[in-house]
């Protein structure tokens, strides 16, 4: 008897529960129902989305770790890479699943930092001198060390007072609508890592339950007119970004103006990357600020703290209306993967999905993206080699061994990438490698991954 859409639909639902084991079974169930043909998975394509948000911190639609690893699966993507703000609470967890279903995952982090050499000029945070997102790629585990344990809380404490602060600004705003950090924002995240997307989502959300005429309601407080917010409404998305503009960017009435104080000075992120064997990656925006009109003077900063790579959102560097914001984007997009390019940075890429409405991947086969695509490729075999090497045998791109054998990054690059292209997704695959070890050199691993690829 064929299963009906109806439990599919809710198996997958499941997949966001708060309680992981939950998410486990659920995932265990859809993928007996794939493997008996009860739910389509498309073929493998050669595409990947190394940048989705989990429900770790705020995803568009809700998903877990578990079910961005379990929508890779069914959606045919090669590579899927969950990467959550200012936590790695859901490390662990996507790389389980990712290996349990035979999709290359891999596992990163992104947050803001503070960069004293830029300190005046704006980066890739608009109108906030010396902040920029910044990210860490290849992470293998959800624990870290206590020194990096240290850093972490002390990000997470910094987040939360300040969306603490945001919000009591809001309410005086907002009244009589009043919500309650604790009360109303926490339960919305399975670890307490709330962010501004949460608080907004609330705010629209017990607008609409609470008064009789939100659109009112809302044309009042933001001083726009009824039909412009009646408009809006019937697109979330839209108008939840509206909310977020008027109240907590720049200018809004929420909005806290950073200082050299309010975000980890990015050495003190680098301890905590370097710490847990990971990478630093530089965070492209869209070549329009000063600071990304330096990118060669940017990024020779940050490979000199041990910057390793550099990631991109595609979707925000070509798909505009506007014909002459096209072209610029698209040329600053083309020409920060020259500058990539020639200082050896592989280039990652993805969605973010922590917006509702953004892809779930790219396709690399628009014309914008094509002649992109090979290095878009050869980027997320690089990070999946160096997350497989790290996690089976403590021999990634950070590692005493990598250290000990490599003195340049275009070979170590090389290395890392044509590892990633032998190494299944598989676990059970690796069974064959037991004779690699911390004694063998990069060319003996790579034949011994050879032979198994035989």
């Amino acid at each position: 008897m064929a299963v009906s859409e109806k439990i599919i639909k809710n198996l997958e639902s499941r997949l966001d529960d708060f309680d992981r084991q939950v998410r486990k079974e659920s995932l265990e169930a859809l993928n007996e129902l794939a493997r008996n043909g009860d739910v389509s998975i498309e073929p493998e394509r050669e595409v990947a989305n190394l940048h989705c948000h989990s429900f770790f911190s705020y995803n568009g639609y809700g998903y877990s770790p578990t079910h961005l690893a379990w929508l890779g699966k069914r959606n045919g993507l090669k590579f899927m890479g969950v990467v959550d703000f200012d936590v790695l609470d859901g490390v662990d967890e996507f790389l389980d699943a990712c290996e349990y279903l035979g999709i290359r995952g891999t596992a990163g982090m992104e947050t803001r930092v503070f960069i004293p050499e830029f300190a005046e000029i704006e980066i890739n945070s608009p109108g906030e001198p010396g902040v920029y997102y910044h990210m860490g790629i290849g992470f293998t585990s959800s624990s870290a060390p206590a020194t990096a344990n240290r850093i972490l809380e002390d990000i997470r404490l910094r987040v939360a007072q300040r969306n603490c602060r945001i919000l009591e600004k809001i309410n005086q705003f907002l009244d009589p609508l009043i919500i309650d950090f604790e009360r109303d924002i926490l339960p919305m995240t399975p670890s307490g890592n709330a962010t501004e997307r949460h608080i907004v989502t609330k705010i629209a959300d017990e607008a609409c339950a609470e008064f009789e005429n939100p659109a009112q309601y809302w044309s009042d407080k933001l001083g726009m007119p009824l039909e412009a917010i009646q408009n809006e409404m019937e697109d979330p998305e839209v108008f939840q970004n509206t909310i977020r503009k008027k109240l907590m960017k720049r200018g809004g009435v929420g909005y806290i103006q950073p200082t050299a104080d309010t975000f980890p000075l990015i050495d003190e992120f680098y301890r905590v990357v370097f710490a847990c064997q990971a990478m630093p990656c530089a965070a492209w925006l869209d070549g329009t600020t000063p600071g990304e009109q330096a990118i060669e003077k940017l990024l020779g900063v940050l490979i000199d703290k041990g910057t390793a790579a550099i990631n991109v959102i595609p979707e925000r560097n070509w798909n505009f209306k506007d014909p002459k914001e096209k072209a610029l984007k698209l040329e600053n997009l083309y020409h920060v993967t020259r500058v990539a390019a020639d200082l050896d940075l592989p280039i990652l890429v993805g969605t973010e999905m922590n917006s509702f409405g953004q892809k779930m991947v790219d396709d690399f086969n628009i014309p914008e993206l094509v002649p992109l695509k090979d290095e878009f490729i050869k980027g997320a075999d690089f990070l999946y080699g160096h997350t497989q090497m790290q996690k089976r045998w403590e021999m990634g791109y950070q590692s005493p061994w990598a250290l000990k054998y490599f003195k340049d990054r275009k070979s170590k690059n090389e290395f890392f990438t044509s590892a990633g292209r032998m190494i299944s997704s598989y676990g059970k695959a690796l069974a064959g490698f037991e004779g690699i070890t911390t004694d063998m050199t990069p060319e003996e691993v790579l034949a011994r991954l050879k032979l198994n690829e035989d």
